[in-house]
């Protein structure tokens, strides 16, 4: 899966002529860490410094071959993780912004997959407003450990870089889905909150982001066929909305995201326990006539 993940984002780069598109950027830092020139010497360079360390062993690469060798790993790692539970939940692959990240290299599927694999959990820190609500639910003694050290590293490395890449922050176009309308529903969630997947979809509302990709590590929430079929299904109306339509603003872009992403999660979230219960009454009327 992730070969075929990898191989089918470089052919879009390269028939594109995309370069290496969002990836570009984290290769950016790493090329200026090397050559020991100021990281965040352009506007569009918008992540944080230890994006750079993912980028190292993919710089002798052309830019297409580097992310599409990034995304089939991180789509690797995410298919082997979800797979220590059941294979069925390699459906959450049809949702639409899975796809819409492979068009562009994003890091959405690496940050999802750092929720398995505590070794990964930095790469929340690479994309600080995706990753902050995985790392907060998926807290482990290993992995606040690794991210303590690739931090470290960093500061080590480049001391300013926290200031230099704050400076950035103001050039980042973004929507807030709980402050886009209807994105104040989400806030029933907390009727859930002894649900670890309740804080996730909070916290990621609470969250600035800029396209459908970012919102690729919610499909951490479903874990039935049901669920990852509703919610995948429902979110292929944000990519028929794209397609037919060219979004004015974030704004619009975030209240698409809301409608056909975060509210599914919402029903999701709140149902769950609803039908869970439902088929262990049938499961015990089951065993009883039996």
């Amino acid at each position: 899966m992730g070969l075929g993940a990898g191989t089918f984002c470089w052919f879009l780069l390269r028939n594109l002529h995309q370069d290496a598109a969002d990836f570009r950027w984290a290769l950016h830092l790493a090329q200026r860490l090397l050559a020991r020139q100021n990281p965040y010497d352009t506007p569009f360079e918008q992540y944080p410094l230890p994006a750079a360390f993912f980028a190292l062993p993919f710089l002798r690469m052309k830019p297409e071959i580097a992310a599409g060798c990034f995304y089939g790993i991180s789509t690797f790692f995410l298919a082997l993780g979800l797979t220590r539970q059941n294979y069925g939940r390699l459906r959450i692959f049809l949702a639409y912004p899975y796809w819409a990240g492979l068009f562009t290299a994003q890091w959405s599927a690496m940050i999802a997959a750092s929720a398995f694999f505590p070794v990964l959990l930095p790469a929340t820190m690479m994309k600080p407003q995706l990753g902050l609500p995985v790392f907060l639910t998926r807290l482990s003694r290993r992995g606040v450990l690794a991210c303590f050290v690739v931090a470290g590293l960093s500061l080590a490395v480049l001391p300013q870089w926290p200031l230099l890449w704050l400076r950035q922050a103001h050039n980042y176009d973004h929507f807030i889905p709980l402050l886009v309308f209807p994105g104040p529903l989400l806030l029933l969630a907390v009727f859930r909150c002894r649900d670890r997947d309740a804080w996730l979809l909070l916290l990621a509302a609470l969250m600035p982001q800029r396209w459908f990709f970012d919102s690729f590590t919610l499909w951490l929430i479903p874990k039935s066929r049901r669920e990852i079929v509703l919610t995948a299904g429902v979110s292929w109306g944000a990519g028929i909305w794209r397609w037919y339509h060219t979004p004015h603003s974030f704004s619009e872009v975030g209240r698409w995201t809301v409608i056909f992403i975060y509210l599914p999660m919402l029903v999701v979230v709140l149902l769950r326990r609803y039908y869970q219960q439902d088929s262990k009454g049938l499961l015990v009327s089951a065993e009883s006539e039996g």
